[in-house]
C-alpha cells in the first residue's frame, strides 16, 4: 500500500487552491503562480492538520499582494481591463471543469468584483463564495476581525443589484450563438439586432496593443456597427466566415478568433439570458491571450 505524499496531499486540493487564485485575482498566471509559490511553503511546514484551510489561507495572502500590485498597474492601463479568460474543453477530465462550474468564475461575475478594492474582493471572496471565518480572513488581510468583516460588507453594497442573471443552459446558448453567427454572415442587421438586448453592453480588452473598443459600447446598434467591422478587419475562409473554433469561457460559450495558420488574435464570449445577448466581452491583448491556442 502505498503512503500518501505531501505532494499528494497539495495535488488533492490544487484545482480548489486555482479556483481560489483566480477568482481573487482574474489572472490565470496569476492563479497559476500562487498556487505553485505556495507549494514549497507547504513542503517545508509540518504540524498542518488542515491542509485546505492552511493552503488557502496562504495562497489568498500571495493572490492579495498580486491585487494590490495589480492595483496600481491599472492606473495606466490603456482602455478597458478585463480578467484573464479561462478556456476549458468542458470535458470531465479537463483539469479546471471544476474551476469553472461556479457561477463566480463567469466574466461578468469577474467583471463586477473589479469594482472592489483589494481587501474588499478577497474578504468577500473568501466569506461568501469560500465560507472562510472572518477570523482566518481578517489573518490574511492583516486587519482585526471586525476590519474583515466590514471589507466584506462594503463589496456586498459595491456588488448589490450588478451581479449578472443566472447562467443561461449551454444549449441556449449555443442557439443564441449559431443564430448570431449565421446572421453576421449574411450580413442579416436586423437579425443581430433582435438578438442583442436593447441595453446589451460591450467590454473590448486591447490593452493599448490591440484594436478594439477602447470605452464600453452600450446598446444593440452600436454593438452591432463593432461586429461587422470586425468581420471586415479579419480575413475569411471559404464560407465567408471569420476562422473561428468553439469553445468555454470560464464557463459560458464563445469563440477563439484568428486568421488561418495564425495564433489566436481574439476571444469572444457572451452572456445570454431569455434568448438575448446581454454583455459581450471581446479580449484582445496579446498578453491575455498566450494560454490560449487556436
Amino acid at each position: 500500500m502505498r503512503l500518501v505524499t505531501t505532494a499528494d496531499v497539495f495535488g488533492l486540493h490544487r484545482a480548489h487552491l486555482i479556483g481560489v487564485a483566480y477568482r481573487l485575482t482574474g489572472s490565470v498566471a496569476d492563479a497559476e503562480d500562487a498556487v505553485q509559490e505556495a507549494w514549497p511553503r507547504f513542503a517545508k511546514a509540518t504540524g498542518i492538520e488542515d491542509a485546505r484551510g492552511w493552503l488557502t489561507t496562504v495562497v489568498s495572502r500571495i493572490c492579495l499582494d498580486r491585487l494590490r500590485s495589480a492595483a496600481v498597474r491599472r492606473e495606466t492601463y490603456v482602455g478597458s481591463w478585463l480578467p484573464e479568460p479561462l478556456l476549458t474543453t468542458g470535458e470531465d477530465d479537463d483539469p479546471l471543469a471544476a474551476v469553472v462550474r461556479a457561477d463566480g468564475v463567469r466574466m461578468a461575475a469577474l467583471v463586477v468584483l473589479d469594482r472592489l478594492t483589494p481587501d474588499q474582493r478577497v474578504a468577500f471572496v473568501l466569506h461568501d463564495a469560500f465560507s472562510m471565518p472572518f477570523g482566518e480572513i481578517a489573518d490574511v488581510l492583516g486587519v482585526s476581525e471586525a476590519a474583515a468583516r466590514q471589507h466584506a460588507s462594503r463589496a456586498r453594497k459595491a456588488v448589490a443589484g450588478a451581479e449578472p442573471p443566472p447562467r443561461a443552459a449551454l444549449a441556449e446558448q449555443q442557439e443564441v450563438l449559431e443564430k448570431f453567427l449565421r446572421a453576421m454572415s449574411s450580413g442579416d442587421v436586423e437579425a443581430v439586432l433582435g438578438l442583442l438586448h436593447p441595453e446589451a453592453v460591450m467590454v473590448g480588452d486591447g490593452g493599448g496593443k490591440a484594436r478594439t473598443a477602447v470605452h464600453t459600447v452600450t446598446g444593440a446598434e452600436k454593438i452591432a456597427r463593432f461586429f461587422f467591422g470586425l468581420m471586415r478587419k479579419y480575413g475569411f475562409d471559404e464560407t465567408g466566415m471569420p476562422v473561428l473554433r468553439p469553445t468555454l469561457v470560464n464557463g459560458d460559450l464563445g469563440v477563439v478568433m484568428a486568421r488561418t495558420g495564425e495564433a489566436a488574435q481574439r476571444v469572444i464570449t457572451m452572456a445570454v439570458h431569455d434568448g438575448k445577448v446581454h454583455a459581450v466581452y471581446d479580449f484582445a491583448n496579446p498578453d491575455k491571450l498566450g494560454h490560449v491556442a487556436f
